[in-house]
């Protein structure tokens, strides 16, 4: 597309700048430029369509497995047997919704404000949408206007452009004739003409956000881990569905019998509970729950998460990367000091500043200093001297007959001997990263506003950018809980150093000049892990600083507000963009500070923290019992005894040892720091729960077998109650310690087990059957055994986790 726009720009003749700035572009011109599509439209689409997503969401293994099984009771009329479809079909709805937020957010990605462009044709300025500003059009550009093409600048006067949300720069560039003016850019003081020579996809400003555009889901541990369960679980079903489908064939006589006699419903039926019972569907669903929870929270507190998973991500940071401008600081510049010179009367030097101040056309730098200087009551102003960035001064000359001269003092002061003190003092400032400015007196400007030559310093102006009320506090907070903060900015290194330290990041080594850094990742790394500030930073070197960390193991936040910051944020495992930002940051970054609020920041690692304790916790719950109901489809299997249990009865079990409970658990308050490896600790609790379980319920229908007098459902009675104490043992162990309220659920747990199995209609729904006494001991002495068994288990495994990590010891 960009070679198309080339050659198409190519073919046009040729037009001279001069008559440009004086009529614009003609009817046919703008008309040809259309035919050829060198119109500013900006590529809107989406890397992933709904579609897309809807296929990605629905078409695995795991949904084919239980929608297949889901449907096929439903079909044979068994549906009371069906009820875990709908953890399934709530798995997928979150799912699509998750992702096609995602897929909005990314479509609404636009660098520019939906606003119009003022333009020069046929000699007339006119107002056009900004998707209709084509190659070659002259845009009028004042004061408060964002540049919506790249372009070049033709005629004007005291032109300053914010490029600050393009290239890190919080400092105003003064603009000339013939210098580039990035689209993306604010217009702070002056207006000039410009000749567009990049639009659309060509412009600086859609290149970022092109590649920003690109979708990818958020590097989530607790969703990562869950998918590798997941992929485990699905290719081993695929063995051992054949082996339980033919154990429970020939439980019922063969398959030839099966099939003549109708048997093959049942076998059927059993299958399923046998397929069903290894998957952990409901896992899925309470961790996508306890995501969405927690995204409720924090928009509370004007936090947006645009990705669910995203919630967990700080609290599995260990490096902060922050932008300065607009992130540390409110993107504003402030009045810092006045510091007058030797001789100098604070009177006149305080009036002239409020002249200066309260000027119609004042510039951000004069609008600074409204705070500290009033205007004054009484002031002739006879003639003024605008603003030059050639010069970089601007004069006024009262009534008095004094002028005197505001500007960069290595510009005012020509370094004569009577000056050198003054102008000393000044770089001593602005090496402090504070800009310096010096208000000097002395007579008229001659030909050409030409300096003269009897000039004399009278004050120095410092200024400063403002750093959010609440940064040095959340700062503190990360730096307490042992992360690594680094600054990367495109400002000038020495302002990015002051604003940092004043923010409260410790310096021990030196600002780093990003233009001397090298190209090679893994040098690049080794610098980034012995200096925490870097100025001058393109934004293609912060994505490539954000990827040399990665490269190196760390989990790295990003934060920033502007289109320079977005390939940064989009790379990094959590991108954080503030609420006053581009809306290009905000759409590609993962968390938005909607109040650009940093306080929210150690909220954010609240939430997190208590998402991944309370999965890992309700974990262990569920792959408990895939680990039993895997070791019960082989050994039933192989041995071809039905399944002793029905998928219903499965469904009541589940509900009140891990569905219900866990979807309490994992709302309640943890604290406990992020630990890596949270898969490897639940299955090293898991993996010997789950055996043991498996093998007490083997025996136990083995034994029931051995007797011969049992009805089938006098067996499944027997075997959901060993199911139902020992997995309420887990409950209660993974619970510790107990407070209130983990107590009233464990509780409430029992009493559900108790409701299950004594209220008639229920026992009767569910299939069981009143045990006779010989088999209620049978029950009870292997459950509490099987409680014994999975106590000592999980002791010593809460002994060799402490050993390992103290944070982990309960």
């Amino acid at each position: 597309m960009r070679e198309t726009m080339a050659l198409a720009r190519a073919s046009l003749p040729a037009l001279a700048d001069t008559d440009l700035a004086q009529s614009g572009l003609s009817a046919a011109d703008v008309s040809a430029r259309v035919e050829l599509k060198l119109t500013n439209v900006q590529d809107d689409s989406s890397s992933r369509s709904l579609g897309h997503i809807l296929r990605a969401n629905l078409l695995t293994l795991f949904n084919a497995v239980v929608g297949g099984s889901f449907l096929l009771l439903l079909v044979l009329g068994q549906w009371k047997d069906a009820l875990f479809g709908f953890a399934v079909i709530s798995n997928v709805v979150i799912g699509v919704v998750q992702e096609y937020r995602s897929k909005r957010a990314l479509d609404r990605v636009a660098v520019l404000h939906q606003a119009k462009a003022r333009v020069l044709r046929d000699s007339e300025i006119v107002e056009v949408s900004l998707a209709d500003v084509v190659v070659d059009d002259v845009l009028i550009v004042r004061a408060g206007d964002q540049i919506p093409a790249d372009a070049v600048m033709l005629v004007g006067e005291g032109l300053e452009v914010d490029e600050s949300l393009i290239t890190g720069e919080s400092d105003a560039v003064e603009k000339s004739v013939g210098d580039a003016l990035l689209s993306g850019s604010l217009v702070v003081a002056g207006s000039a003409r410009a000749r567009t020579v990049r639009v659309g996809i060509e412009s600086y400003a859609s290149l970022i956000t092109l590649e920003a555009r690109r979708f990818s889901m958020v590097n989530s541990e607790l969703r990562n881990a869950l998918a590798r369960v997941i992929r485990w679980i699905s290719w081993a079903l695929i063995p051992l569905m054949l082996i339980a489908l033919n154990g429970q064939m020939q439980a019922v006589g063969g398959w030839s019998v099966a099939f003549a006699d109708g048997a093959w419903v049942h076998a059927a039926v059993a299958s399923i509970a046998s397929i069903i019972s290894m998957i952990p569907q409901g896992l899925v669903l309470i961790t996508s729950i306890t995501f969405a929870v927690a995204a409720v929270v924090l928009s509370r507190r004007n936090v947006l998460v645009q990705e669910l998973p995203a919630v967990e991500g700080l609290a599995r940071v260990d490096v902060v990367c922050f932008d300065k401008t607009g992130t540390l600081t409110e993107g504003e510049i402030e009045f810092d000091s006045l510091e007058l010179l030797e001789g100098s009367e604070s009177g006149s030097v305080e009036s002239v500043l409020g002249i200066i101040a309260h000027a119609e056309d004042a510039n951000a730098t004069g609008k600074s200093l409204r705070s500290r200087f009033p205007p004054p009551l009484q002031h002739n102003v006879l003639r003024t001297v605008g603003f030059d960035s050639a010069r970089k001064w601007s004069s006024l000359t009262l009534d008095d007959g004094v002028t005197w001269y505001f500007g960069a003092p290595e510009m005012v002061m020509t370094g004569a001997p009577s000056q050198r003190g003054a102008l000393g003092r000044a770089q001593e400032l602005a090496a402090q990263g504070l800009r310096t400015l010096v208000l000097a007196r002395g007579g008229e400007p001659g030909v050409d506003s030409a300096l003269p030559s009897d000039v004399s310093p009278v004050a120095l102006v410092t200024l400063r950018e403002k750093i959010r009320a609440d940064a040095a506090e959340t700062i503190a907070y990360f730096l307490d809980q042992g992360l690594a903060l680094k600054v990367i900015s495109g400002d000038n290194p020495a302002t990015v150093a002051a604003v940092a330290l004043k923010a409260g990041i410790p310096q021990s080594d030196q600002v780093v000049d990003a233009r001397s850094l090298p190209e090679d990742i893994d040098e690049l790394a080794a610098i980034l892990e012995s200096h925490s500030v870097f100025g001058r930073v393109t934004p293609e070197q912060k994505k490539l600083m954000v990827l040399a960390l990665r490269s190196r193991g760390h989990v790295v936040a990003m934060t920033g507000d502007g289109v320079n910051d977005a390939l940064a944020l989009k790379s990094a495992d959590l991108g954080i963009a503030m609420g006053n930002g581009s809306a290009a940051t905000k759409a590609v970054s993962r968390l938005v500070l909607l109040d650009s609020a940093f306080g929210s920041l150690p909220g954010v690692v609240a939430e997190g923290r208590r998402v991944i304790a309370n999965v890992e916790r309700v974990s262990r719950l569920f792959l408990t019992k895939t680990v039993w109901a895997m070791l019960l489809a082989v050994v039933f299997g192989v041995l071809l005894w039905p399944f002793p249990f029905l998928p219903r009865q499965l469904s009541a079990v589940d509900g009140y040892t891990i569905g219900i409970a866990s979807f309490f658990l994992a709302l309640l308050p943890n604290k406990r720091r992020y630990v890596p490896g949270f898969l490897k600790r639940a299955l090293m609790f898991c993996v010997p729960a789950g055996i043991v379980t498996g093998v007490l319920v083997t025996s136990a229908d083995a034994y029931m077998r051995s007797l011969g007098a049992y009805e089938p459902a006098q067996t499944q009675t027997v075997i959901a109650v060993v199911l139902s104490l020992s997995g309420l043992w887990v409950l209660a162990a993974l619970s510790r310690p107990f407070d209130r309220l983990k107590f009233a659920i464990v509780a409430a747990m029992y009493l559900m087990l108790g409701a299950v199995f004594g209220i008639g209609f229920v026992r009767d729904f569910f299939g069981f059957v009143v045990l006779p006494m010989d088999l209620v001991w049978l029950a009870l002495s292997v459950g509490v055994f099987a409680c014994l068994c999975i106590e000592i288990i999980d002791r010593v495994v809460a002994r060799v986790l402490a050993r390992e990590n103290p944070a982990l010891a309960r």
